[in-house]
């Protein structure tokens, strides 16, 4: 694999701060209560904003849905946040593997491989990575959401699945996966991620399907809604230190979720602390769901560097897929 070309981090340098001076006291007057440690400051570019430059992974076993035994539980408490992770790396440990397989049952794909990686892997508190609505769920479709749902099943019946690559979807043909999104949402394995900044411009790279999602800061206007794009037309604002990236122009063919080409994703990146940034999103698309909905969850420093995902050049199995139906075909005709 080629290794992703890294980028030059730099830190601005922080002047240590020095603790306030303490009060004259009498003789007779009780301690001062100590002031509690200020929170580390946060690395700042040249021009004062955040630095967010680095190696990052959005990894949570959070699922982006609360699931439906913690209907009315939006939170953990912290022990039952441990278990819940542990329980899904146990899930993923505990499965055959070498002399172990013993039948055709055993066989699987071992996500152990990729999922044990070598950092460690948690829960947040909440039940779900969605906020919003109140009961951590995507809302229901609209009555036009529904009506493009069935209209596509319908356009999917009319081409075997194993008729051409296009039939194929986007994911196996290493085009697009939906984590990418906007908005950004953890994967089981290679949860991580690059950002780069340059002058006006934010960069975010995923580790899986490394496209680079280029995000120019300086106020430039759209392309305009003839040119749509898998991954939409993202454009950026600083407001305060938070970092606010509205998304829009999806193509019809990525249908994130279900969604139509009127979907529109509001992002906020907020760096929380050196090695943390809380990362909110907001979907908006009244042709699918009946009302917006919202999600949060921390993304947290890693060391580097990341290695190309190189999606493409290991994927054996479309061609021999195709070739497989080719000859099932011929051997169907004789």
């Amino acid at each position: 694999m080629r290794q992703t070309v890294g980028i030059a981090l730099f830190a601005a340098s922080l002047l240590a701060l020095a603790p306030p001076a303490g009060q004259a006291q009498t003789e007779s007057a009780a301690p001062a209560t100590p002031r509690p440690a200020r929170a580390a400051a946060i690395p700042r570019l040249a021009d004062g904003k955040p630095d967010m430059q680095g190696y990052w992974t959005n990894q949570t076993f959070t699922p982006l849905e609360r699931p439906a035994q913690f209907k009315d539980k939006a939170f953990f408490t912290a022990e039952e946040a441990e278990a819940w992770a542990k329980q899904r790396l146990d899930d993923v440990i505990d499965v055959p593997r070498g002399e172990q397989v013993k039948s055709d049952a055993d066989i699987h794909y071992d996500d152990g491989i990729w999922l044990l990686e070598h950092y460690k892997k948690g829960a947040m508190l909440r039940t779900s990575i969605i906020t919003s609505p109140a009961d951590g769920r995507i809302p229901a479709l609209s009555a036009e959401g529904q009506k493009r749902t069935q209209e596509r099943a319908a356009a999917r019946k009319l081409v075997g699945p194993f008729d051409n690559a296009q039939a194929r979807g986007l994911s196996e043909r290493c085009i697009y996966w939906a984590h990418e999104g906007p908005p950004l949402l953890p994967t089981g394995y290679n949860s991580n991620l690059q950002i780069v900044q340059a002058p006006q411009t934010f960069v975010l790279m995923p580790e899986m399907m490394p496209v680079a999602r280029i995000v120019p800061l300086d106020g430039r206007a759209g392309l305009g809604e003839a040119i749509r794009a898998y991954r939409g037309e993202s454009r950026g604002r600083w407001e305060g230190d938070t970092l606010v990236i509205e998304t829009t122009n999806y193509s019809e063919k990525t249908a994130w979720r279900g969604s139509s080409p009127r979907l529109e994703v509001t992002e906020r990146l907020t760096m929380t602390a050196p090695n943390a940034i809380r990362y909110q999103f907001t979907v908006d698309d009244p042709a699918t769901w009946v009302q917006p909905w919202s999600g949060e969850y921390e993304i947290t420093r890693i060391d580097g560097p990341l290695f190309e995902y190189a999606c493409h050049e290991g994927n054996y199995g479309l061609p021999s897929i195709l070739k497989g139906a080719r000859l099932a075909e011929e051997a169907a005709a004789r």
